[in-house]
């Protein structure tokens, strides 16, 4: 299939107007634009595909069109941070064709209960641990698990749509891209597109050479990439930069040999459910993680905490998994994926499991491949990408620019997936070319914008990130450093009256609240609560032990008044507390 806009991409396009369906900023207007789900096939059904528009008040230069990634991720939601990067401009969002905000929305439940029945333990979790995953070579058509949680999911939620999913394919959502343009009325814009979204605007931009300005795309994902047979080769080419490689394979090689069982929520129900991980099911959560800004500064300490067998420090990337199965509209993101991704691949390699999933699932559909072809404009082109992302790794993106005559590559260090969302000098550098495609950056990309955090600097536990979201598990802290502060003023009251036991026991206690306070106040990065607490913590814990001895020897001796009682029992409670789950 050519380049050129289709034919009926020449006449403008129906629209309608709607309520804007999530919070957007002032001077948004929101609306469908009807098109047909096929403009291959002989009157084809015609479908809704949302969009945004904020008006600028005084607009400088041409507009600027986003589309999220996915294949299958909102895009509206983002309407206020692209606003941000082009001020001055009107900002143009479109969604992709049977996403959460067009009609139909391809929403696909099955697949996400596909993920936790295949992860759920065994009924007999057992006593012996199951031996590491074999790789299995197969062929480019991989085959049906009929029998498997996902290859049922595959079938149910394929029955339960009622579109033509051939309709649903990088090809269609460019088009739709080019017939927004011409239905708005604009002579030309800039399209910004990130991750899987970046080949739809640069084929949009093939198809359209007049409407194209410029382009930018951020963690560019270029055509005819084998993107599953790569995944694994780089994850390791980031862990090798990050210098965790070999602890990476510990923690692999030791949580294949005994998987980890973890509850988390059913992110569509909430209800309590378990999961079970192996290793390979964690290089997976660690392989996404680098797609979410706030994970990407502690993945270095974690891979070493899960090397040293802290494998409770998986809770976080655990329960944040399940906010990343909703934000797909999975019925959309397999017709993408299955038309014009998994036809590239051999799935020679299935061990991350989003391979052996979305291998299964295309199994079972059976769409047939698209034949996209290479997209090439002459448009100037902004490419950028983080050093720290393995989901579109920043060294093909360099090697693709070389195929795009007018392109510019960027790399920003201590970023991950989607660098625009994680870091103000990628947002400034594309505010910076929009006014001007050849202006330099206005920022030093080799500064992070934040540090990783040292595995030196923290005491791996999983404490301090169940204190954060359940606070009520602190209690025996408060209650200890409430009786520490009441033990030092009745001991020194009372000093001379046999109270100095209690007084020494009071100063012991509040010296390490004092110091474990100290200490977390200072910390440099919030983040760092995920995988531990300072270290000085566990240094002056026998501070916390000390205390509570003195108060049983205080409560103990001879005549001791009954009241000493409460802070000895209470000491013994936190000490056990502290050295058994804290530390």
């Amino acid at each position: 299939m050519g380049l050129s806009a289709p034919a009926s991409a020449r006449a403008r396009a129906d629209m309608e107007e709607r309520p804007c369906p999530v919070a957007v900023p002032a001077g948004t207007t929101c609306g469908y634009l009807l098109v047909p789900e096929r403009r291959d096939a002989y009157q084809s059904d015609t479908i809704k595909v949302g969009y945004a528009i904020r008006k600028a008040a005084n607009p400088v230069g041409e507009p600027v069109v986003f589309m999220s990634g996915g294949p299958g991720s909102a895009s509206i939601p983002l309407t206020e941070l692209i606003t941000s990067i082009a001020p001055d401009r009107d900002v143009v969002v479109i969604e992709q064709r049977g996403g959460r905000w067009s009609e139909p929305r391809l929403e696909c439940p099955e697949i996400v209960d596909g993920v936790l029945k295949d992860l759920a333990p065994p009924a007999a979790v057992a006593a012996s641990p199951s031996p590491p995953p074999v790789t299995m070579p197969i062929t480019a058509t991989p085959a049906p698990a009929p029998n498997g949680a996902m290859g049922l999911a595959a079938r149910t939620c394929k029955a339960r749509l009622t579109v033509d999913l051939r309709g649903y394919r990088t090809q269609e959502i460019a088009a739709d891209v080019v017939e927004l343009r011409r239905s708005l009325g604009y002579d030309k814009w800039t399209l910004f597109g990130v991750s899987y979204s970046t080949r739809a605007m640069l084929l949009a931009a093939a198809m359209d050479p007049d409407g194209a300005r410029s382009l930018v795309l951020d963690s560019y994902l270029p055509e005819r990439l084998p993107w599953y047979d790569q995944a694994m080769g780089a994850l390791r080419s980031t862990l090798d930069r990050l210098g965790v490689t070999a602890r990476f394979d510990v923690a692999v090689r030791n949580i294949n040999a005994n998987p980890v069982t973890l509850a988390t929520r059913d992110p569509l129900t909430r209800r309590r459910v378990m999961v079970r991980l192996t290793g390979d099911d964690v290089a997976t959560l660690l392989a996404e993680s680098f797609a979410d800004p706030e994970a990407v500064p502690i993945l270095p300490a974690l891979v070493e905490g899960l090397a040293g067998g802290h494998t409770d420090l998986l809770q976080p990337l655990v329960d944040a998994a399940g906010g990343a199965l909703t934000s797909h509209e999975w019925g959309l993101y397999y017709a993408v994926q299955c038309q014009d991704e998994t036809p590239a691949n051999t799935f020679a390699d299935r061990r991350l499991f989003t391979a052996d999933n979305d291998a299964t699932v295309c199994a079972e559909w059976r769409l047939p491949p698209s034949g996209e072809e290479g997209a090439i404009t002459q448009a100037p082109v902004l490419i950028l990408a983080g050093q720290d992302d393995p989901i579109t790794p920043s060294a093909a993106a360099a090697q693709a620019t070389e195929n795009l005559p007018g392109a510019r590559f960027q790399e920003f260090a201590g970023v991950g997936h989607g660098v625009f969302l994680s870091s103000d000098c990628g947002r400034r550098t594309i505010t910076a070319f929009l006014a001007d495609p050849a202006a330099p950056a206005p920022c030093d990309a080799a500064v992070a914008p934040r540090a990783m955090i040292d595995p030196g600097s923290v005491h791996f536990t999983g404490a301090a990130y169940t204190a954060v979201g359940a606070p009520w598990v602190l209690a025996p802290l408060g209650a200890f450093a409430l009786l520490s502060l009441l033990q030092v003023v009745g001991g020194g009251l009372t000093v001379r009256r046999d109270g100095l036991l209690t007084l020494l026991a009071g100063i012991a206690g509040v010296l390490f609240c004092a110091v474990a306070a100290w200490s977390v106040l200072t910390v440099d990065d919030e983040v760092s609560f995920a995988v531990g607490i300072p270290p000085i913590i566990f240094w002056t814990s026998p501070l916390a032990v000390v205390s509570a001895g003195l108060s049983v020897v205080a409560a103990f001796r001879e005549r001791a008044p009954g009241v000493l009682i409460l802070p000895a029992a209470t000491g013994l409670v936190f000490a056990a507390w502290l050295v058994g789950w804290v530390l």
